[in-house]
């Protein structure tokens, strides 16, 4: 996953002089930090990959007047919780702007704010945050968080090409992550959902790597007789509600899964939305699987009692046939 939105940016980068990333973990002398663009800093150079010192507003701000100067840049905050200290343009500046100036032509913000979510690392409460939730209760901005190699590429490809600000979050478990990747060109369009596996007992709804754990209990709850269908959002905004719903309507039962707090969170919503209009669908009550709205813990034993995992979810859809 990790070379395929590097490729994908290279290739947006050769096709519009306009795109540039900015950040101060992109460059050669990145290290460790995060996954450093080297390769693309050798081919473009520090004019269009542009490191700076640790000043995330600064890296937000910038990134949003050149949007707004015609340029498209992807402004690269290494993790999600280094986003932060730059809310305030991220979330104000980049998100308002085009509306409070009545959409016009001319007033475009085609800026896209990159960050790793780290849940499962270890590396406490200060470096494992997911703000989904947060931005996605934002109005203006559009979100998107991969689970492929094939989807990474073709949603930041997307996200490039939009004129609108997109946060692009990307699930650092699954950097290392294998798949197919096309070498012509696509783009993953934003607002459609991928069924990854069809069943008829219950729907699991994720996003990220939590696709990855729950496709693995959908596999282990078939060998149980429950055939549940999972699907994977791809974007939080816009969202494909109407894919969830015919989902839950076949079924009956839905499971929502997300490494983001639990209260108020992504599954409260989506929650609520299918009991607001397909209420009488539902065959049981709504289960919710994520964080237990607790700091993250650098223990990676505590972080399994936190955090989502494949028995959680099997649980959970065992619970809502019962």
């Amino acid at each position: 996953m990790a070379d395929a939105i590097q490729e994908a940016i290279a290739e947006e980068m050769k096709r519009d002089e306009r795109v540039y990333t900015i950040g101060y973990a992109v460059g050669p002398h990145a290290g460790a930090i995060t996954r450093p663009l080297t390769s693309i800093y050798d081919e473009f150079g520090p004019e269009r990959v542009r490191e700076t010192g640790i000043i995330e507003p600064m890296i937000a701000g910038s990134s949003v007047g050149a949007a707004l100067a015609g340029m498209r840049p992807i402004a690269d905050f290494s993790t999600v919780d280094f986003m932060f200290p730059a809310l305030t343009e991220i979330l104000g500046f980049a998100g308002m702007w085009r509306y409070e100036h009545g959409a016009a032509d001319h007033m475009t913000i085609p800026v896209v704010f990159r960050g790793a979510i780290r849940t499962y690392g270890g590396g406490g409460a200060e470096h494992s945050r997911v703000a989904m939730a947060l931005f996605w209760h934002a109005p203006g901005l559009k979100l998107a968080i991969p689970s492929t190699p094939y989807d990474a590429k073709g949603l930041m490809k997307t996200a490039i090409r939009d004129d609108n600000p997109v946060v692009f979050l990307e699930p650092a478990r699954l950097y290392q992550v294998k798949g197919p990747v096309p070498q012509e060109e696509y783009l993953v369009p934003f607002g459609q959902a991928n069924i990854r596996r069809e069943g008829k007992d219950v729907t699991i709804v994720a996003i990220g790597y939590m696709v990855t754990l729950s496709l693995q209990a959908a596999e282990a709850l078939e060998k149980e007789g429950i055939q549940a269908e999972v699907i994977d959002l791809r974007t939080l905004e816009p969202l494909d509600l109407g894919t969830i719903l015919g989902s839950v309507q076949k079924t009956g039962r839905l499971v929502e899964v997300d490494e983001d707090h639990m209260r108020c969170g992504v599954g409260a919503e989506i929650a609520f939305q299918v009991q607001e209009q397909i209420f009488r669908s539902l065959k049981g009550p709504v289960k919710r699987v994520a964080n237990l709205n607790r700091p993250h813990p650098v223990n990676l034993g505590l972080i399994n009692y936190v955090m989502p995992t494949r028995e959680k979810i099997m649980a959970a859809a065992k619970e809502t046939m019962a």
